[in-house]
């Protein structure tokens, strides 16, 4: 029999080997035609090495975790916000919770730049940067009783930087929410198949719950089975709604949409999280997942073309027609949470860590969760550069850029160097049942294009799987504004729990109800007034988006490489200080660029200036607006954006210059512990998604003893 070390070497040095082949080709390939089968090699290859490897290496080495100790979730089970969760049943829920527009739509718009440069970030930076971002927030906030990001840096960096990240965190976390409930209502607003689908989720996850409480405790393959079949059912009953005489019922406006999430994210706060939120987000995983599964093998079976550049002038020169700005900064920020994220943060310091079983889980759920979302955003980016780019570009440029026929849209893409007739553009809308897709911006069409022309390739029907596409992304995306709210009610008790401390008790009804009436009206102010206005409410603050959220996670690998100094674990600190020393160059490089660039593209108060200038000059028109009412519009949101921009840059250079200060007095003298105190585990559960030899012999002795599921 092979020894262990033989089997390893036998597993390893094959996937290194396809991993290394995979990197080489696309390193090196200029000017012939690449498989979008290397990118896909390439990634799996990585994350393989990585999960085998670096988490072990941060969870056993760095961080220590110990089975042995309780979890939150075990010493504070309440059945509302605390509750020990099957891991399986939690990593849908977290892996749900944190994927939501970013790595759907990133790495589409960076498609621009070529497929080299988003997919070396993807992959490396969700290696070294977002996987261990989540993992070790995660560990230290599970450790310290679940608190919030903004909390754990209050209490661990100090009440300047602390507060400067509390203001920075809870106005960011609004805007993340806001501008991923409008991706929603966009995709949703006049289509029934999309908005039955997904309402039904809302009933099949409360029996999922109520199942599993109540009728069959523990028995989550059972359930899985059975909320997979009712998924699927909805699905095609959508389909079939939206053909019927049913389909008025469900088809519904912008305005009806925002009601009915909001109404529908307060719940999702409220309720017991076994209730409804968990279900819902393992119901959804499932769905996530599985296309993200059929695309791999869908691109494993048709063996697509990239027809993109490995890197296009664009990058070089920063004019491109789809993201403004050069490769450096901008591709990063814009890909944002494919490979690194301040959101997960907030998922990592919010539900996950009062709902995990065992300390060692942290490893599949914080950094395999994260891998798993960075796999979706190699799948979007592949769907990008698959397709025509003559299209890509005439789907994404902006709409004055383009022209009011499909002549002038034709010309504009010509003239940038790529060949579409108005006949082929024609035809790829009729293909999958659109009128047009002329400046159909976001990211979000041309990736359902991108997806309807993978799997329409094995599986037919292009019009179908372009509408499932769009269903798809909308339920992708509902499930991060669900658990952020919840997230973000902890967060406003945390931080009111410093000046009034029973409102921080988060068993306590009245500041439950209205902190997550708070959070909710907040993002759901932003929301309705950006759906009734296009140059209002979210719309105004949606330009904010990507920098927001990577100077968000900043602060997140602020706060976690000032607890690796302060638990005595300095010598690893490199893990998350070197991801945040690059982080904040890259993010504060592009707030800089966004405030003073005097490029109009680029920058907020530039392109105020052009359009003040414009009204000044008696113009009543000018780019997008179309009113002299417009163009004031566009004066005020450039402002806005650019005192935001600059008012974030300087609460996260606060709260760096406070935490360097905390590093050099814990280096000199050690620091009191903030963990909470030891208490025993009563509880065993394995520490993977698949149970090892050894761990099923454990489970039976634990289910003999009445310890563990």
């Amino acid at each position: 029999m092979l020894s262990r070390k033989t089997r390893q070497l036998a597993i390893w040095v094959p996937v290194a080997a396809l991993g290394a082949v995979a990197w080489t080709i696309l390193a090196l390939a200029r000017g012939e035609n690449v498989s979008a089968v290397w990118i896909l090699f390439a990634a799996l290859a990585s994350y393989a090495i990585a999960y085998r490897f670096y988490s072990r290496f941060i969870v056993k080495t760095v961080l220590r975790a110990d089975d042995g100790r309780a979890t939150p979730a075990e010493v504070n089970d309440d059945g509302h916000d605390f509750q020990p969760t099957d891991r399986r049943v939690l990593f849908g829920h977290h892996f749900a919770a944190i994927a939501g527009a970013g790595p759907l739509v990133g790495p589409v718009l960076a498609a621009q730049m070529g497929y080299l440069p988003g997919t070396l970030w993807i992959i490396i930076g969700v290696i070294f940067a977002g996987a261990v971002q989540d993992l070790v927030v995660l560990f230290f906030s599970m450790r310290r009783g679940g608190r919030s990001l903004g909390q754990l840096a209050r209490d661990e960096i100090g009440p300047v930087g602390g507060i400067a990240a509390l203001v920075a965190v809870l106005s960011i976390m609004v805007i993340l929410l806001a501008v991923l409930a409008l991706v929603v209502v966009n995709a949703l607003k006049a289509s029934p198949w999309g908005t039955f689908s997904i309402a039904m989720t809302v009933p099949i996850a409360l029996f999922m719950g109520l199942y599993l409480r109540y009728l069959r405790p523990g028995r989550i393959m059972e359930i899985s089975g059975i909320g997979a079949a009712l998924l699927v059912l909805s699905v095609f009953g959508g389909r079939w709604v939206s053909e019927s005489g049913w389909a008025d019922a469900f088809t519904w406006s912008g305005q009806t949409l925002t009601l009915v999430l909001i109404g529908y994210g307060f719940v999702a706060s409220v309720l017991p999280v076994w209730m409804l939120l968990a279900p819902r987000d393992y119901l959804s995983a499932f769905m996530k997942v599985g296309v993200v599964v059929m695309l791999g093998i869908g691109i494993l079976a048709a063996l697509p073309t990239l027809r993109t550049e490995a890197v296009t002038s664009f990058a070089r020169n920063g004019d491109g027609p789809v993201v403004a700005g050069s490769l450096f900064p901008f591709v990063f920020i814009t890909i944002a949470c494919g490979a690194l994220s301040g959101f997960h943060a907030l998922i990592s310091s919010g539900t996950t860590p009062k709902l995990i079983e065992k300390e060692s889980q942290i490893r599949v759920i914080g950094y395999g969760g994260m891998l798993t979302e960075s796999f979706v955003a190699i799948m979007a980016l592949i769907a990008a550069c698959v397709i025509d780019p003559g299209l890509y570009y005439a789907m994404n440029m902006p709409g004055p850029a383009l022209g009011p026929t499909l002549e002038s849209a034709a010309g504009a893409v010509t003239s940038l160097g790529f060949t579409i007739t108005p006949d082929q553009l024609s035809a790829a809308a009729r293909d999958v049942g659109e009128s047009t897709l002329v400046a159909r911006s976001g990211g979000a069409p041309t990736l359902a294009v991108g997806i309807a022309d993978l799997l329409s390739s094995t599986l037919g029907s292009k019009a179908f799987w372009y509408h499932f596409a769009v269903m798809f992304e909308a339920l992708f995306i509902l499930t991060t504004v669900d658990a952020g709210t919840r997230v973000g009610r902890f967060m406003l008790q945390d931080t009111v729990g410093n000046v009034w401390k029973k409102a921080g008790d988060v068993s306590w009804k009245p500041g439950l109800y209205g902190s997550s009436a708070i959070i909710v009206g907040a993002w759901g102010y932003f929301l309705w007034t950006g759906v009734n206005d296009p140059l209002g409410g979210i719309n105004q603050l949606f330009p904010l988006f990507g920098i927001a959220n990577q100077l968000l996670a900043a602060i997140a690998l602020a706060v976690c490489t000032t607890l690796l100094i302060k638990t005595g674990r300095a010598k690893y600190a490199w893990i998350t200080a070197i991801p945040l020393a690059w982080d904040a160059v890259v993010t504060l490089t592009a707030s800089w660029q966004k405030v003073f660039s005097d490029d109009v593209k680029v920058g907020f108060f530039a392109q105020r200036a052009l359009y003040q200038d414009a009204l000044d000059a008696g113009k009543t028109s000018l780019g997008n607006a179309k009113t002299t009412g417009q163009m004031e519009q566009v004066v005020t949101n450039a402002t806005v954006d650019g005192v935001l921009a600059a008012f974030f840059a300087l609460c996260v250079i606060v709260v760096l210059a406070d935490a360097v200060r905390v590093w050099i007095g814990a280096l000199r003298r050690p620091a009191p512990t903030t963990e909470d105190p030891y208490v025993e585990s009563k509880l065993w559960a394995p520490a993977g998604l698949i149970p090892t030899a050894e761990e099923r012999v454990m489970m039976k002795e634990a289910s003999g003893r009445g310890a563990g599921p």
